[in-house]
């Protein structure tokens, strides 16, 4: 069976459309006018703001003129990723997704579910021309993966609605009632650099086959960090005369790396054993978390400089001893992660030496307090440090009157109690929530695993479950003031 052929089919069908779409971040001109040309196409008022996201509203339906407007919110922009033995061009392919059992995946790269499945969904009830529903405002912001820009800087004054339904939660049987706020942390260092001895033995080290994932959502799952698991090979090696020549660790700062390679010289052949050693230790370390972990080692040709002894050691130190991982967990919320790092990007190159990391925390506080320990330990090694892109997270609205609503019809459809809960991710709502004050807001959709990861896949079963949901949400929209 092919996806399109999947049910609900006009879900599917968008969603394969949206995917066919180059769609990374900060290159969304391609998506959005798409997006734009769907609402047009439907003779809706389809409205493109100075940023570049794209409002759609559609009248409510008879019988339902009384109802609150509703927003329908989304993403439009996707996580670039694939492995690297796959050959694949974000800038001109589209996503070629296929079923894989219960799931639709894709080829060795990111699928776009996240957050995909959300907007196929608001497209979905866009066209719709036998369901009930109240007034919608469908609003598909850009650039959430990278800086949250299109919620930052939407235009005020183009939203009517007082509810707000994100579609970008990933467990189905799940309602997010708050989210994380992030801070980048961004480092350079420039290094000095010598010239290699003839003397001296040149290798290539890679790390890769780590699962990865979202920095924010599996945080708390213990999986290896690429840029961690380097250092670790590299540092303490200096009676092996280890210098480092380059290091490119990691890809998108809001992804656990699964991949770092790196090019280093040492005097001494026996780092070899050593090296072996370290690595067999490592791996047993995360062999049930990351059971596909690979470490080599491979001889290659000299660089011409490595970075001096000093430099080295400065730097294997300074990257040992920065935090990375889960930082506090909540005491409010049982089993939520309130504050955490990563160590998303290192990068050694001609001269300069940079990292990228990302903070979240739901806890405004807790969130500076994690940045400011991973950005001292950086400028004690002399790194130049830059806090960028703060954004806040989402504060619980336990008095929330669509929540009541969706609780009860949950219960009723599925019988069974849904999970309400913060989570550890950076969500737009609480952006949305500053720049339109008093939104009632709530997050859901259908079971996504392994996001920003090649290993992405979306549960059929869920997906159809999460649009009967939304559907029938629509129709009890409660009744204006």
């Amino acid at each position: 069976m092919e996806v399109r052929n999947l049910e609900p089919k006009a879900l599917w069908n968008n969603f394969e459309d949206l995917n066919a779409v180059p769609r990374p971040s900060k290159k969304e001109e391609r998506i959005i006018a798409f997006v734009k040309a769907f609402g047009e196409n439907l003779n809706l008022d389809t409205y493109v703001d100075p940023i570049g996201n794209v409002i759609i509203k559609k009248p409510a339906t008879a019988g339902m003129e009384g109802c609150e407007t509703v927003i329908l919110q989304t993403h439009i922009d996707m996580v670039h990723q694939k492995n690297a033995d796959t050959d694949f061009d974000f800038d001109t392919m589209g996503i070629q997704s296929f079923i894989d059992g219960e799931w639709v995946t894709a080829k060795g790269t990111t699928l776009g579910a996240d957050n995909g499945m959300g907007a196929a969904a608001a497209m979905t009830v866009l066209a719709s021309t036998d369901m009930a529903h109240p007034a919608i405002e469908a609003l598909f912001t850009i650039d959430e993966e990278t800086g949250m820009t299109g919620a930052f800087e939407l235009e005020q004054g183009i939203l009517e609605g007082k509810i707000l339904l994100n579609l970008d939660t990933e467990d189905d049987d799940e309602f997010s009632i708050g989210c994380a706020g992030g801070i980048d942390t961004n480092t350079t260092y420039q290094y000095k650099t010598e010239l290699v001895s003839t003397s001296e033995y040149a290798f290539q080290i890679t790390v890769n086959g780590l699962k990865g994932g979202h920095s924010g959502m599996d945080i708390n799952l213990e999986r290896g960090n690429a840029n961690k698991i380097m250092n670790r090979l590299l540092f303490d090696a200096a009676a092996y005369g280890l210098q480092i020549a380059e290091i490119n660790g990691g890809s998108l700062r809001n992804a656990i790396p699964r991949e770092s390679f790196a090019t280093i010289v040492v005097n001494d052949k026996s780092y070899l054993q050593e090296f072996e050693k370290r690595a067999a230790a490592i791996k047993n370390e995360f062999a049930i978390s990351d059971a596909g972990l690979s470490i080599t080692i491979s001889s290659c040709d000299a660089p011409k400089k490595v970075m001096t002894l000093t430099d080295t050691k400065k730097i294997t130190q300074a990257l040992y001893a920065v935090h990375n991982g889960v930082y506090r967990m909540s005491m409010a919320i049982e089993g939520l992660v309130e504050t955490s790092s990563s160590l998303a990007r290192v990068i050694v190159k001609d001269g300069t030496f940079s990292t990228q990391f990302l903070q979240r925390s739901s806890v405004e506080s807790s969130k500076m307090d994690v940045a400011y320990t991973v950005g001292s330990v950086m400028e004690l090694m002399g790194c130049e440090v830059e806090y960028t892109g703060s954004y806040p997270g989402w504060e619980p609205n336990p008095n929330s009157k669509i929540l009541t609503v969706m609780e009860g019809l949950y219960n009723k459809m599925f019988n069974e109690k849904v999970d309400v809960k913060a989570c550890h991710a950076g969500l737009e709502c609480g952006i949305l929530g500053e720049r339109y004050p008093g939104l009632d807001m709530i997050s859901f959709g259908p079971t996504i695993k392994n996001p920003h990861s090649p290993d992405e896949k979306v549960n059929i079963a869920s997906v159809l479950k999460f649009w009967n949901f939304l559907t029938e949400v629509l129709k009890q929209t409660p009744k204006k003031h």
